[in-house]
């Protein structure tokens, strides 16, 4: 191990000693925000708000900062990049929307973990550290909102769940669309009967992704760490020589050994709304298969999983079908129903925004409920399309014990439940 590993594992060491202590302290006696802070339109008193770290600064972990920084109960007290022009542009973000000069700044988010001042964190890194970040966080007693897709394995999230539960920690994953009216009311039509036994729920796959690869590419020049740092960034994923294409978007979202590619990229919302819809929260199909370009699963209660490309209404739209009617809908907040009556006069307003899903999430720190894109419940849509890749990846059925978690008779497919760790991360 050289001499930067070594101090990186020592680092480690040393955080985690600090986050046992930290989390049986606040796990003994958790932070409880006076009721007078809920719901005011005004600041509330400094002793009263959320302290919020923020770990990741690109479009969209500045985009889910702004739901918190709106929040009159929040303080957002400091954030994390491995980049340096997102740090900078995050802690301008929130000094401008503080009107001061308080933010802190971190490259390394076991530094931000380790401040006994943060309650909670936002967690908007690359897929790679969604479930890393997110158990060391627990350890370090801090509730979090992560971003989807909480995984990029099968045992992955359940780690994550277990570490939840076993610390009593409040984990919200990014699925916003589960706080959401229009999606809310798509899953109320299935799940209350209206229409009649759900037969087929459909889960729009992201158009325009690549299908999932594991390229190495040729190595260049690192950069310094203060600029980006490269060892952070890769974390728990294989190494390989730094190359500038990895860090961008539109090549790790699609890569296996960062992500889940197209299916998991929408798959994540898409999917977790069918979970929903079908009353399949704690479960999953028991056969997954593959025609053509479309994934299919197959639910004990014999709804059948369609994961597919080419609904409407917008972004990550999804559709349910049952013997009496059938509803699609999507971002834009279009949908159409059968029979048209189940509709009445009902409008909604299209977009993502992620405002009352974050809400929700802090008003579970507060009362210690579990919201509703608790870890499990992500746990389990996320499964659901890491199986879907694993048919794909193998490129014939699989079928899947979703009680034990395991392919059933398949070792070959069961390798691919999990992704090992590069030292000195470990789950």
């Amino acid at each position: 191990m050289n001499q930067r590993k070594q101090t990186q594992a020592c680092t480690r060491r040393q955080f985690i000693q600090r986050a046992a202590t930290t989390a049986a302290g606040l796990i003994a006696a958790p932070m409880i925000i006076p009721s007078s802070a809920l719901g005011d339109t005004q600041r509330a008193a400094a002793n009263s708000r959320i302290s919020v770290g923020v770990i990741g600064l690109g479009g969209r972990g500045r985009d889910v900062m702004k739901a918190f920084t709106s929040q009159p109960d929040v303080q957002v007290r400091a954030v994390c990049d491995v980049f340096r022009d997102r740090r900078e542009m995050g802690k301008q973000q929130v000094d401008q929307g503080y009107g001061n000069q308080d933010c802190a700044t971190y490259i390394d988010f076991l530094e931000l973990l380790a401040r006994p001042d943060i309650d909670a964190v936002l967690i908007a890194t690359g897929d790679n550290w969604h479930s890393g970040v997110s158990i060391m966080a627990a350890r370090a007693g801090k509730d979090m909102y992560c971003e989807k897709p909480m995984s990029v394995a099968i045992t992955e999230s359940r780690a994550v769940s277990d570490t939840m539960r076993r610390l009593g920690r409040i984990y919200q994953c990014g699925t916003q669309r589960r706080s959401i009216s229009h999606f809310r009311f798509a899953v109320q039509l299935a799940r209350s009967g209206k229409l009649g036994r759900l037969k087929e729920v459909h889960a729009e796959e992201a158009g325009g992704l690549q299908q999932g690869y594991d390229t190495i590419l040729p190595a260049e020049m690192e950069p310094p760490r203060e600029e980006f740092d490269w060892n952070r960034w890769l974390g728990p994923a294989p190494w390989r020589p730094y190359n500038k294409a990895y860090p961008t978007r539109g090549f790790w979202s699609a890569h296996w050994d960062f992500s889940g590619a197209s299916i998991t990229e929408w798959g994540s919302h898409t999917v977790d709304l069918c979970q929903w819809a079908n009353d399949t929260d704690h479960t999953g199909p028991v056969e997954f298969w593959q025609e053509g370009k479309r994934y299919f699963g197959r639910y004990a209660n014999g709804t059948k999983l369609v994961i597919r490309t080419g609904l409407r209404f917008g972004s990550c739209p999804v559709r349910f079908e049952g013997e009496e009617g059938w509803v699609e809908t999507g971002d834009s907040g279009d949908m159409e129903v059968h029979p048209k009556s189940l509709l009445e006069d009902r409008r909604f307003l299209g977009g993502y925004p992620p405002d009352n899903h974050v809400r929700a999430f802090l008003d579970s720190v507060k009362t210690r409920q579990q919201p509703v894109s608790n870890a499990e419940v992500a746990h389990r849509s996320i499964s659901v399309c890491h199986v879907a890749n694993i048919c794909k990846r193998l490129g014939r059925p699989v079928k899947w014990n979703p009680e034990k978690e395991e392919c059933i008779g398949d070792d070959e497919a069961n390798r691919l439940r999990t992704r090992a760790y590069r030292e000195p991360w470990y789950l």
